[in-house]
């Protein structure tokens, strides 16, 4: 199957148009996802949007991230800060094979999930996150020390996210073989997949690579926040 990657350059609007459609608030050319759950909106038409179309669904003082092109902000958003990623894709399965036990997570984990990409990635994942997709985790002697998966979903294609290992057990390839395993369930069932990183992670641009990940654009995740 063909995969319509240029979806990817507005990625949070396709995916509230397609298979998180369920999730979005807002106009009909403005979108959010709901708070707690993924403080991302996107825009249909990110040069022309009017971006205070969302303010009955927001809320102020409340931060919320647009990836690709940034809209012209009124006077009532200020920018909070610009994180410069890069963007991958890929339609084949890992060649890393998986040696630990790799845990579907649920409900009860939700608590160990916070903590964890609290410490590691703050700022992205909150409680209703794991509504979005499919989330795994590897655990040692009770403890989630690794977890990733599923964020935003465009037709055919999965965004995979929340890549976190606890700093006390880098090096083990966990964060490797977590994503291996949602490549290979994706790719199964005639899913790519793409993700995002900031573009100064060299460290994540290897893993992923080694992974068969494919460079395809560099893109930037904007942080905004309602002031009024």
């Amino acid at each position: 199957m063909l995969k319509h990657f240029e979806m990817l350059d507005n990625p949070v609007w396709q995916a509230l148009q397609t298979i998180h459609q369920s999730f979005a608030q807002g106009t009909a050319h403005v979108q959010r996802y709901p708070a707690g759950v993924l403080q991302f909106m996107g825009c249909a038409d990110p040069a022309s949007a009017d971006i205070n179309e969302i303010l009955p669904w927001t809320s102020v003082g409340e931060k919320l991230i647009i990836i690709g092109e940034l809209p012209a902000l009124p006077d009532n958003w200020a920018l909070v800060r610009q994180l410069d990623c890069i963007q991958m894709t890929c339609e084949e399965t890992s060649p890393v094979d998986e040696k630990e036990t790799v845990l579907a997570l649920d409900e009860k984990d939700i608590p160990d999930m916070l903590a964890l990409t609290g410490q590691v990635q703050p700022g992205f994942f909150f409680d209703g996150t794991p509504l979005l997709g499919q989330y795994y985790g590897i655990r040692q002697k009770g403890q989630l020390v690794a977890v990733a998966g599923e964020r935003t979903k465009v037709t055919g294609m999965i965004e995979i996210s929340a890549v976190c290992t606890h700093p006390s057990f880098t090096g083990r390839g966990y964060a490797q073989q977590l994503v291996t395993h949602i490549m290979d369930t994706n790719i199964a069932a005639g899913n790519a997949l793409y993700l995002h990183f900031v573009n100064t992670n060299d460290r994540a641009r290897n893993v992923y690579e080694l992974l068969g990940f494919k460079y395809r654009r560099p893109i930037v995740f904007w942080e905004i926040i309602r002031n009024s």
